[in-house]
Formats: C-alpha cells, sequence, structure tokens
C-alpha cells in the first residue's frame, strides 16, 4: 500500500495482560478507535510501543493483527530501532514479509555514529528493500541528529521519503521545506509542538496521546489543515496539559494510563517499566481526570466534513 506521509499517525503503545503477554483483545479496541478518528497510518513499535521489550515473535503477531485489522484502509509502518545494520536489514524484511507497508527508522542504537557511518547505515537498509521510509530525527533523545545536509544524500535512495521531526526546533520545518520542498515530507513528532508545526506547514503528526485521544488529535491537525484555526486552537489549548504526559521519560506510563482513562487501553507495561507510584502518579492522574471533566465537544473535523 502506498504511503502519503500525511495526517495523524498514532505510535501506538503495545497492550499487555497482567500476565505479560500481549493483549490482542484490547490492542483491536484501540486500533478500532483510531480508525474511528481517522488517522491516516499506524505506527508499530515506537518507544511507545516499548520495541526494546518486544521479542521478533511478538513483532511478528503485531504487524499481522494490526494488518487484519485495519483491512487494507490505511498502511502499517513498523519502526526499526537495531543496534547493527545486519539487525535493520533483517528487521526490515521481516517487515514486509509480516505485512507492513512501510518503515520508520531511528540511527543506530547504543553506538553514537558519526555522520558518515549514519548515512551509510540508512542507505544500506534502503538499498535492502522497497518499503518506503521515514527517518526518525530525535536528537534530544537518541543522541544523533540527521542534518539537512545528511538528508540531501539520503535523499537519493528514492524509497527515503519522510522524516519524523523530533528536534524541537520549530524553525527546521521551514528549513526543510525551503531546502527540499516536497522531496521529503515532514511529519511533527514532538505533541506539544503539534498545532505549531502543522500551522509551520509539517505534513503530518507521529503523535504520542493520540493513543488516548484519537478524535481530538485528528480534530487538531484536520480544522488546522483546513484553515480553521480558531477552532483547532480551542482544542489545543484544553490538550496541551495532556501533550506534555509525552515529553518525558515515563511517557508510556503516562499515555497508559490516560488510555484507562478513555478505556481503550490498560495499564500494563513491561519490566523494567513500572507502573507509577506514589506522587507521581497522583500527579498524572490528576492531570487526566481534569482532561476527562473539560473534554470539549468536538465540531466536525474530518476532511470531507470540514
Amino acid at each position: 500500500m502506498q504511503i502519503k506521509w500525511e495526517g495523524v499517525m498514532p505510535a501506538v503503545t503495545t497492550k499487555f495482560t497482567k500476565e505479560d503477554t500481549l493483549d490482542l483483545e484490547m490492542f483491536e479496541i484501540n486500533i478500532q478507535a483510531q480508525l474511528k478518528a481517522g488517522v491516516s497510518a499506524i505506527i508499530l513499535g515506537g518507544t511507545l510501543g516499548e520495541a526494546s521489550t518486544l521479542t521478533d515473535d511478538e513483532k511478528k503477531i503485531l504487524i499481522q493483527e494490526t494488518v487484519r485489522i485495519v483491512d487494507g484502509n490505511i498502511p502499517v509502518i513498523i519502526n526499526i530501532a537495531e543496534q547493527t545494520t545486519k539487525g535493520a536489514i533483517e528487521a526490515a524484511s521481516k517487515a514486509k514479509k509480516y505485512g507492513a507497508s512501510g518503515l520508520m527508522m531511528l540511527p543506530p542504537m547504543r553506538y553514537k555514529a558519526n555522520d558518515f557511518e549514519t548515512v551509510t547505515y540508512f542507505k544500506e537498509v534502503a538499498k535492502s528493500t522497497d518499503l518506503p521510509i521515514m527517518i526518525y530525527n530525535n536528537p534530544v533523545d537518541y543522541g544523533i541528529e540527521v542534518t539537512l545536509d545528511m538528508f540531501e544524500e539520503l535523499l537519493t535512495m528514492p524509497n527515503i521519503q519522510a522524516v519524523k521531526e523530533s528536534t524541537r526546533d520549530i524553525s527546521n520545518i521551514t528549513r526543510i521545506k525551503n531546502r527540499f520542498g516536497d522531496r521529503l515530507k515532514v511529519l511533527t513528532g514532538v505533541d506539544t509542538l503539534g498545532l505549531e508545526s502543522v500551522l509551520m506547514g509539517a505534513d503530518g503528526w507521529v503523535a504520542g496521546l493520540v493513543c488516548a485521544f484519537p478524535a481530538e488529535t485528528v480534530a487538531v491537525y484536520s480544522l488546522a489543515k483546513a484553515g480553521k484555526i480558531q477552532e483547532a486552537l480551542a482544542i489545543y489549548r484544553w490538550f496541551l496539559p495532556l501533550l506534555e504526559l509525552d515529553i518525558n521519560p515515563q511517557l508510556v506510563q503516562n499515555i497508559k494510563l490516560a488510555e484507562v482513562a478513555t478505556g481503550i487501553g490498560t495499564e500494563q507495561v513491561r519490566a523494567p517499566r513500572l507502573p507509577l507510584q506514589g506522587e507521581e502518579r497522583k500527579r498524572v492522574l490528576k492531570i487526566i481526570e481534569e482532561g476527562i471533566k473539560t473534554r470539549p465537544t468536538l465540531p466536525e473535523y474530518k476532511p470531507e466534513l470540514v
């Protein structure tokens, strides 16, 4: 399936049972809520998906189940976050075999590769597959920045098509657009810059709190794209305290608590992550409870209705 690299793409959480197995029943409930809201793709195996704790077999199951649930309506993308080029090439091969339509890729894990090594890593994986690729550029959390000069080289590979822009520098969207135009699609990867990024020309939004609030996230994006800025801003101002739960080391626990509150998830995480405790748990629950209590009534927002 062709990927347009636009719209809201949830980086979904992985649902676990109390016995630490995949909770596919609750996973499907969440994916169905995303589909109903009008998301444009599903991204598996990111930070929110607790990818580093998943076995290869679990990744296979998640891809195949998601492909079944979306039933050809939207693409399924899986994140690649590997320590070796060989491992990343193997992951890309398995992704295609199991039915994924595209890849999101982080630079090499653990080793802080230099610019030449990072570009070579991405290009070797891109050469190995015909799946379209979105580069995840997050130097804040992962220590390696993919610069515009590096993207100039990477765009010689026809299947490197998009960037998940998470530098936190909102001006970078304009720099990318000025240099590459539509050669490189830009999706914001920072929830607290979601609306700002769309207004600066981002093509899409790889979102986190969408896992608990799919309709609200898609509404902000769709209304902004339709030029209904004040309507988008009203929702976004309500949303911001919740969106800030995404820029936190415990973002997985935070967002899973929010999913519980909206009835489309469970709190179970996989060790070494543990559920929130004490004062921090109280703080996060208070934010979520306030958000639920003041949850806005949404205007019609889907593209065909706006």
